[in-house]
């Protein structure tokens, strides 16, 4: 189980109905300053005429109280209202699987699936000299990076096989560690020979002690199964079965492909690759686990066949959403309560009006 949090702000007003007292605030407002103002008969406004104070005001300064007083109220009636402002955190819980790669490293893994477009000699040497055609070895090796970065919540593991059995890297979280030891695997590095039920039961017996809920082995190879074990690869994959391992089984490759080869003078000339994997044998193995057989006949097949798996393999995701507010309206109730205050002292003191 992996958990993080993804915060954002958020903000609420937890009792909006108090914004009816806004327009009745107006209201009063305007019908107060609409009433007629305290007056003086005078024989002659020529004294005042010449005052300092003379000119025309935008507001009125016996007004100042009562807009002190609206504006006062207007606080208190946002303090009213309860703005709240919070950190929304969601705790995003993920249930990872487990996952082993097996991938064949016999010395068929060098081989070219040539595409269509290449019918003649002359163009599959181009194409490999553009870096367009790439070794099988080289295919599946990006392809399982791409794979290994849709996954990050889930602890995969790598081991190589051919004659023999070697544990690239078991089980991990640290997926750049694991892509690193990736880059060091090439066709041929082991014993040459193609071993299924060695690699079967070395990904169970990592993945037999697994707490995750679920268990996957993954098997890539191109060749059929030509190495005598202790025990026969449908057998290996039963004992998969007993510890609720899934193995998915993928053969690599297609009849149209070709190797490089030596001549006697230690030229470079194009052969054929020969004979395929054994179709039958890795279907039965997926069955038996109730997993599912695929089947990549060049880079475009597989990289299809690595999203099928990645889509199969989905882990499970829960999204609980918490929210821990803030009350923010002392601010509003302080400076409404301190404006009300200011009015009342100037209605009567500076702004004091006589009849």
């Amino acid at each position: 189980m992996f958990e993080h949090l993804i915060g954002n702000n958020a903000f609420r007003i937890e009792s909006p109905w108090y914004l009816l007292f806004l327009p009745i605030l107006l209201l009063a407002f305007l019908i107060a300053a609409g009433r007629r103002r305290p007056s003086l008969v005078v024989p002659s406004l020529k004294p005042y005429r010449s005052s300092k104070i003379r000119g025309s005001r935008v507001v009125s300064p016996i007004l100042v109280p009562q807009i002190l007083e609206c504006l006062g109220v207007v606080m208190l009636i946002v303090a009213l209202i309860r703005p709240q402002f919070g950190i929304e955190e969601t705790v995003r819980r993920t249930e990872g699987i487990d996952i082993m790669l097996a991938l064949d490293l016999s010395g068929s893994m060098k081989a070219y699936d040539l595409p269509d477009s290449a019918s003649t000699q002359r163009k599959i040497v181009k194409l490999m000299e553009s870096g367009k055609l790439i070794p099988r070895i080289d295919v599946a090796r990006e392809e399982v990076k791409a794979f290994i970065d849709k996954r990050p919540n889930d602890r995969i593991g790598v081991l190589g096989f051919a004659a023999s059995t070697y544990t690239v890297c078991p089980p991990t979280l640290d997926h750049d560690f694991l892509k690193s030891n990736l880059d060091r695997l090439e066709a041929g590095m082991l014993p040459d020979g193609t071993g299924i039920a060695a690699p079967i039961a070395n990904a169970t017996n990592r993945l037999k002690e697994s707490d995750a809920k679920r268990r996957v082995m993954v098997l890539f190879t191109d060749g059929e199964n030509n190495v005598d074990a202790q025990i026969a690869p449908l057998q290996a994959a039963r004992i998969a079965r007993m510890f609720d391992v899934v193995i998915h089984t993928v053969g690599i490759g297609s009849r149209r492909a070709v190797m490089l080869r030596n001549d006697m003078f230690g030229r470079q000339r194009l052969v054929n690759a020969g004979v395929g994997f054994d179709q039958e044998l890795i279907e039965k193995i997926a069955a038996e686990t109730g997993g599912l057989y695929f089947a990549a006949r060049d880079a475009d097949g597989l990289r299809h066949v690595m999203n099928e798996i990645d889509k199969l393999e989905k882990t499970s995701l829960e999204q609980p959403t918490y929210i821990d507010y803030r009350e923010m309206y002392r601010p509003w109730l302080l400076a409404g309560a301190v404006l009300v205050l200011i009015a009342f002292i100037a209605e009567y003191t500076v702004f004091l009006k006589l009849p």
